[in-house]
C-alpha cells in the first residue's frame, strides 16, 4: 500500500494477488481425503484452477482497473472472507 501511495501520482498502480488454494503440482501432491477436507473449508467446495488466478492478473493489466490501486485481491473461493 505504501508504493501505491508513493507512484499515485505517476499514475503507477500497484496490487496484488493472493491466490487460495489452485489446482498444482503442490496441491497433486495431496492425498483425496486432504483434498476433500480442504474443499470443505471453501465456500464454493472446490479448489481454485490456475485459470482463476491468471483472470484476476489479466484485469489488473487492463484499462477496466485503472481505478484500483493500492489493494490485495484474494482468489480462494471465499475461504477467508
Amino acid at each position: 500500500k505504501s508504493c501505491a501511495r508513493e507512484l499515485a501520482g505517476r499514475n503507477i498502480l500497484v496490487n496484488a494477488v493472493a491466490p487460495g488454494f489452485i489446482k498444482t503440482r503442490m496441491t497433486d501432491a495431496l492425498s483425496e481425503e486432504q483434498k476433500k477436507k480442504l474443499t470443505e473449508l471453501i465456500p464454493l467446495n472446490r479448489l481454485g484452477e490456475p485459470e482463476d488466478v491468471a483472470k484476476v492478473v489479466v484485469f489488473l493489466c487492463t484499462d477496466d482497473s485503472s481505478y484500483i490501486t493500492g489493494q490485495v485481491i484474494s482468489v480462494n473461493g471465499g475461504m477467508y472472507m
